[in-house]
C-alpha cells in the first residue's frame, strides 16, 4: 500500500535474539515493505544485517548499522550516517528494551541501572539526537516500544521493567508536547502479553510463570488474554506502522495498547 512511500525509517533494535522475527525486525520488514528505506540497527550488527538481508531478498531497500543505544557517541555517528547518506529521517522506531526478574529487595543496584541505561536512557539519547534533523525538515514520527507493564502489574515481579516501561511512557508524552509544534510527533506503543524470541530469552521468565517451562509458560500467558493468545512482534509492527504513517499525522503523545484486551481487568 505505500504507506511509507520516500520516507526513511531507522529501527532502532532492528535485530533480534536468537532465531524467529522480534518486534524490532517485525518493525523494520513491515516498513520497507510499505515503502520505506530502512535502517535496520542493532548492537548486534550481524542480526541487522540479517534483517536488513531479509528486506532486500525481497525487493525494499534496507542497509544496517551497529548501534549502542547507551552511548552516546554510537547514537550520533549512526544519525549522522543516515543524514549523510539519505538527507534525512522522516521515522524513528525505538524498540531497544529487557525485562529483569526481581522485585525491589531482590534487584542488586547494578542491573537496576543496567536495564534504566538500555530502556530509559536509550530512548531519551536517541530522541536528543534524532529531533533537531526532524524538526529542521519540517517534522516526523517517533515511535516509542513500551509495554503495558508500564501502566500496570502483569504478574510477575520485574521492578525495573515496570519502573523503566512507566518513565518512558511519560517522557514520551511530554516530548511530544514540548515538539508537536515543530510537527515531530511522538507516539508509545505498549504491547502485551506478546510471543516472541525476546520472551522466550528473557532471564528467569519461565521460571517466575512455570519453574522454567517454556512451553507452559506460553500456555499461561495465552491463558492472561481476553482474546485466547498472546500476541505476535507482527501486531507491534501494524501499530507502529499507523503510527509512522501519514494515517496518523494528527496524532501524538498517545500510548497506543496492543494487548488482545488484557488491560480491560478481563479475568478468565
Amino acid at each position: 500500500m505505500n504507506e511509507l512511500h520516500n520516507k526513511v525509517a531507522l529501527v532502532v533494535g532492528a535485530g533480534c535474539i536468537g532465531e524467529g522475527i522480534g518486534n524490532g525486525r517485525a518493525t523494520a520488514i513491515t516498513f520497507a515493505r510499505e515503502g520505506a528505506t530502512v535502517i535496520c540497527a542493532d548492537l548486534n550488527e550481524a542480526s541487522a544485517k540479517e534483517t536488513a538481508a531479509m528486506i532486500r531478498d525481497e525487493g525494499g531497500q534496507a542497509s544496517a548499522v551497529r548501534l549502542d543505544v547507551t552511548d552516546e557517541a554510537s547514537i550520533t555517528a549512526a544519525v549522522a550516517a543516515v543524514m549523510t547518506e539519505h538527507g534525512r529521517i522522516d521515522v524513528v522506531d525505538n524498540n531497544v528494551g529487557i525485562a529483569a526478574v526481581g522485585g525491589v529487595t531482590d534487584l542488586e543496584e547494578s542491573e537496576w541501572d543496567r536495564v534504566f541505561a538500555i530502556n530509559l536512557k536509550g530512548v531519551y539519547l536517541t530522541m536528543k539526537h534524532v529531533i533537531p534533523p526532524m524538526a529542521a525538515q519540517g517534522g516526523g514520527s517517533i515511535i516509542n516500544i513500551s509495554s503495558i507493564a508500564g501502566i500496570r502489574w502483569t504478574g510477575v515481579p520485574y521492578a525495573t521493567y515496570y519502573t523503566s516501561k512507566a518513565a518512558l511512557n511519560h517522557l514520551t508524552r511530554t516530548t511530544a508536547v514540548e515538539f508537536a509544534t515543530q510537527h515531530v510527533r511522538v507516539n508509545a506503543v505498549l504491547p502485551g502479553l506478546m510471543k516472541t524470541p525476546m520472551v522466550a530469552h528473557s532471564a528467569n521468565l519461565a521460571d517466575a510463570y512455570a519453574d522454567g517451562d517454556t512451553e507452559a509458560m506460553w500456555a499461561k500467558r495465552d491463558a492472561q488474554v481476553p482474546m485466547g493468545h498472546m500476541g505476535t512482534a507482527w501486531d507491534v509492527a501494524n501499530a507502529a506502522l499507523f503510527l509512522a504513517s501519514d494515517r496518523s499525522k494528527y496524532v501524538t503523545g498517545v500510548e497506543l495498547v496492543v494487548d488482545g484486551g488484557i488491560t480491560l481487568g478481563f479475568v478468565r
